[in-house]
């Protein structure tokens, strides 16, 4: 029955067993542990992209450890030419995940003009170079998934998120247009976009939620097991939690009304603790 079920839902599944998994930011935080769960699943080879090569290499060694080729490399994601060399060493990635993400968690008049581009460069333009870098092979493999880690604020937008929010606005439609002209062509790859709520790690250390029972500070580990499950099942949108896929109806409401319920669920209030990583 599954089989039917994905041809009706216009799924591509991809297991990752015997595959090539490329995650940049992948020496910490969720990147890591998808890394890792790659591996846990029968990945042959999991390429580790970071900026920090020791916090590279030491993923690549605990790949390594459950069974996969771990595959370091210390990549800057905002220079073209750094992504396009790196890629041309990646042997044949069927998964990409654009990972890589930064926040600086202020409002817009205490925000840089260098915190600006730097938000804008690693959460929106670097899916366009190692995208570019790394589609046509999948292409001419006819297998393959590309990933765009984006954010429950690529959806709404959030206080103290002028540049973050608009910048995972900005990943969504990426990814969103991307499967768009994918589909057109009946390209074998699927574009898969994720929009998770706040996820427990350093990034975003000193957040909160006024409404856990809705939108809890998501399990880290519990992101990066979905997110292989939606590679594998070739699925094209994960929202989480889902609660969150309610801001799309809620949008039919007048302005006011709409933002009287992000009030109400917290959305502006969460950033208020933020601090961020040490």
């Amino acid at each position: 029955m599954t089989p039917i079920l994905n041809r009706l839902r216009g799924r591509r599944p991809l297991p990752l067993a015997g595959r090539a998994v490329l995650i940049t930011g992948a020496g910490s935080g969720i990147g890591r542990l998808m890394a890792l769960e790659a591996a846990r699943r029968g990945a042959a080879v999991v390429h580790v992209w970071d900026r920090d090569d020791a916090a590279a290499r030491t993923v690549a060694a605990e790949v390594a450890a459950l069974g996969a080729r771990g595959e370091a490399a210390c990549v800057d994601v905002t220079d073209t030419a750094a992504v396009e060399a790196a890629a041309a060493r990646a042997e044949a990635v069927d998964v990409l995940v654009n990972n890589a993400g930064v926040v600086t968690g202020t409002p817009l008049l205490e925000t840089t003009e260098e915190g600006i581009r730097r938000t804008f460069e690693v959460n929106a333009l670097a899916g366009y170079w190692t995208t570019r870098a790394l589609l046509p092979g999948m292409l001419e493999r006819g297998r393959g998934a590309v990933v765009t880690v984006a954010s429950a604020a690529g959806l709404v937008g959030v206080a103290r998120q002028t540049d973050y929010s608009a910048s995972k606005h900005a990943a969504v439609g990426f990814a969103e247009s991307l499967r768009a002209e994918l589909r057109r062509a009946d390209a074998p790859v699927t574009s898969l976009v994720v929009c998770p709520f706040y996820i427990s790690t350093g990034m975003f250390a000193g957040v909160r939620t006024k409404v856990p029972a809705l939108l809890p500070i998501l399990e880290p580990e519990a992101v990066a097991a979905q997110v292989v499950d939606a590679v594998e099942a070739g699925r094209e949108r994960l929202v989480l939690p889902p609660a969150v896929q309610l801001i799309a109806p809620l949008r039919a409401l007048p302005v006011p009304a709409f933002d009287r319920v992000m009030d109400v669920l917290g959305v502006n209030r969460a950033m208020d603790g933020f601090t961020g990583r040490r």
